[in-house]
């Protein structure tokens, strides 16, 4: 009878285990849709792009420089004066209205506004480069949060089929014990394992509760039922391609490589202003005073002017922006080694994780070997029901070794997809409402004014963006 008993706790186990590697509900929340979710609800993605159109702006504010300057002023005054004397007195009120209207153009500036308009949309290249950076950085915290989900609820599944093993053993030890077939020692050990068990389960479920945290911070909702994820995103097949694609592609890279030429630009901008700048201003008044009395007044003004000495101010300015440039190259370089040596290591773990995974494969198909034959042996009475127990758990145990391989390898792969520079919805191909840089760019860059159709155009999207 304990042995039927023994069986049935046996076959119990191994349809658990069966379950647990089974394949989830195809309704179940998928990996690609949590990215979907997560790049849709990312607030980190919404502040990068507000960042990105303030430096689209900075292009319009170095447009504007470009253009003339149109103002007008107003002034009503009123004098009184009040005199006194020993031959006359006297009480004047005298009230004057003054009305102007001035415009100025810069006719040329030996190429500073031009120089500085050319930086300024180098600065939106390079934040647009890292909008991408975070887009990654938000694919990826999903995928590694995705993933440590699934983890941590295959391992409670697996803890909860070892306490119920555990439980059994030591049912069927008290059993035996009552028989006279073991001694106190064997049911203290089983009950041993037991709390063993039990506290294993709790850490387990708190991992669960700990990652589903994550999970929600990273993607934006509370993670629902997870599944597997069918295939892996293909992959160079050397590290060398690897780095080869980060060194090209990786949106760091390509920042610094605007900021080299936004700082190039400010050293130019920076030496322009030792040289002649050439201005045009017209204005036009009108006075009207006490009476019928008024006067009109009108000029207009062909100006050069060149500093000849700033107190050193300037040429440490020029100093400053080449020194700034020298910065930028070495940077590259640095930001080149850093990118290779990261794509590097991305590689190794990738390749790490997949030995892992293949020798967790092994361990089971081993582990399973022995745990039918051991239980073949139970059968003729040379091993104990313990035995096959115990040899069902090692089976176990490796098949929770192979759930955090394969854990490792998804978020190893997509690791690899980040240092390439390719964990992008585009690259991806996500079915999202992607953010368009150049929608806002395209109205901004001319520095439109309020009152055009553009204008407008913006302080509707504008309105919409802040809601």
């Amino acid at each position: 009878m304990l042995e039927t008993k023994n069986v049935r706790v046996v076959l119990t186990v191994v349809l658990s285990a069966a379950l647990l590697f089974a394949p989830l509900s195809a309704s179940a929340d998928t990996l690609r849709q949590t990215m979907i979710n997560a790049y849709n609800n990312s607030g980190l993605l919404q502040q990068n792009r507000a960042l990105l159109r303030a430096a689209d702006e900075d292009v319009a504010v170095a447009a504007s420089s470009l253009r003339g300057v149109l103002s007008w002023s107003a002034e009503a005054k009123s004098t009184r004066v009040d005199s006194r004397s020993v031959s006359q007195n006297s009480d004047t009120t005298t009230n004057v209205a003054n009305l102007g209207i001035t415009a100025s153009i810069t006719l040329y500036d030996s190429g500073h506004n031009q120089f500085a308009l050319a930086a300024a949309k180098e600065a939106v290249m390079s934040t647009r480069q890292s909008l991408l950076g975070v887009e990654q950085t938000v694919l990826f915290s999903s995928v590694e949060a995705y993933m440590n989900v699934r983890r941590a609820g295959k391992t409670v599944t697996l803890r909860e089929n070892n306490l119920r093993v555990i439980q059994e053993e030591l049912r069927a030890a008290r059993d035996r014990f009552d028989v006279g077939e073991v001694t106190k020692t064997d049911v203290a050990l089983a009950e041993a394992r037991l709390a063993a068990s039990i506290s294993a389960l709790a850490a387990a479920k708190g991992s669960l509760a700990q990652q589903k945290e994550i999970f929600k911070q990273a993607v934006g909702e509370a993670a629902g039922t997870i599944t597997t994820p069918r295939s892996l995103p293909k992959l160079p097949k050397s590290v060398q391609a690897v780095k080869e694609v980060a060194v090209r592609n990786h949106p760091e890279i390509i920042a610094i490589q605007h900021d080299i030429m936004q700082a190039e630009y400010n050293v130019k901008r920076a030496s322009a202003v030792l040289k002649p700048t050439v201005g045009l201003s017209s204005s036009l008044g009108y006075t009207e005073m006490a009476g019928n009395d008024y006067r009109q007044s009108g000029s207009i003004s062909l100006s050069t002017s060149s500093t000849i000495y700033s107190g050193g101010r300037i040429p440490a300015l020029i100093r400053k922006a080449m020194a700034q440039r020298d910065a930028q190259r070495s940077g590259l370089h640095l930001t080149r080694l850093r990118l290779e040596q990261q794509a590097g290591s991305a590689f190794a773990l990738l390749q790490m994780a997949q030995a892992g995974r293949k020798a967790s494969e092994e361990q089971i198909r081993a582990s399973r070997v022995a745990f039918e034959g051991i239980r073949e042996e139970a059968a003729v009475g040379s091993r104990t029901t313990l035995d096959v127990l115990n040899a069902e758990q090692e089976l176990l145990d490796a098949q929770a070794g192979l759930i955090s391989s394969e854990t490792d390898e998804y978020i190893a792969t997509y690791r690899v997809l980040a240092q390439m520079g390719k964990l992008t919805v585009d690259a991806l191909n996500l079915p999202v409402q992607k953010y368009d840089p150049l929608e806002y760019y395209n109205l901004v860059k001319t520095a439109p004014s309020t009152l055009s159709q553009r204008g407008a155009k913006l302080d509707r999207i504008l309105e919409a963006l802040s809601k």
